[in-house]
């Protein structure tokens, strides 16, 4: 009859050895027990085992971490994406700003010596952006 290693006892830690068939009996009920060999008792209990509940926890944990790491990077980006915008924006503006001091309408790009009164006459329904 063959042994199989089961492990170290979980009081003295010395390794154990279990015939197949007691090793598989204990497997399918916690009502078998066996014993190392300073005489301490042992079981295979039902459900998840101490360390199987730590394993299950600490990959818990590492997901959520690698979720938060996720939205970190997700969060980074849009805000560079906006920061990349407002600045274009900034851009444009000074632009638009510089052509209509020189005189150049917005609407047509046309010059005139007197844009107030050509925007008046022609565009009256444009609305010039506040300065921010």
């Amino acid at each position: 009859m063959p042994l199989i290693q089961v492990g170290p006892c979980y009081s003295c830690r010395a390794e154990m050895s279990l015939p197949e068939e007691l090793y598989r009996a204990a497997k399918r009920s916690p009502r078998v027990s066996f014993y190392c060999a300073y005489g301490h008792e042992q079981i295979y209990p039902e459900g998840p085992t101490v360390l199987d509940t730590l394993r299950q926890e600490r990959d818990r944990l590492a997901q959520r971490l690698a979720e938060k790491d996720d939205t970190i990077r997700v969060e980074r980006e849009a805000r560079e994406a906006a920061e990349r915008s407002a600045r274009a924006v900034q851009g444009h503006m000074t632009r638009l700003r510089r052509r209509v001091m020189n005189g150049v309408c917005p609407c047509c790009s046309r010059r005139f010596e007197n844009l107030s009164r050509h925007m008046a006459s022609k565009h009256p329904d444009y609305i010039a952006e506040e300065p921010a």
